[in-house]
């Protein structure tokens, strides 16, 4: 592994993601409110490009609510362009299936700029 330049801090704000060519695949680098995180560009499920899916929400059920749902974990869910699959960006692990997950890296920022190690 190496440490691998990605870009200045101001330029990844919170809820931007940038691919960085890294891997056999790519790896994406997030801001999720103000936290980095990293994934590879890969879904478990059948190998497609995880990171050009949509980030979201999950919702689970709340019955304290007025609609009986609580949305949760918003910003930092991908979900795979091909079949939907989601994953937590900020533990690599599927939401549906615990079991199942896509590797996650380091990032560290340093005199503002946003290092992976990879």
């Amino acid at each position: 592994m190496r440490r691998r330049a990605v870009c200045a801090i101001e330029d990844l704000p919170p809820g931007s993601m940038k691919l960085v060519p890294a891997g056999q695949f790519g790896v994406g680098v997030y801001n999720i409110g103000g936290s980095l995180y990293a994934i590879a560009n890969y879904c478990s499920h059948e190998g497609a490009p995880l990171c050009e899916g949509y980030i979201s929400g999950t919702t689970e059920y709340a019955p304290d609510m007025p609609d009986g749902i609580r949305h949760v974990r918003e910003g930092q869910i991908a979900r795979c362009p091909w079949h939907q699959w989601e994953f937590d960006i900020t533990t690599g692990v599927n939401v549906a299936d615990p079991s199942k997950r896509v590797r996650t890296y380091q990032v560290d920022v340093d005199d503002g700029q946003v290092y992976l190690i990879a």
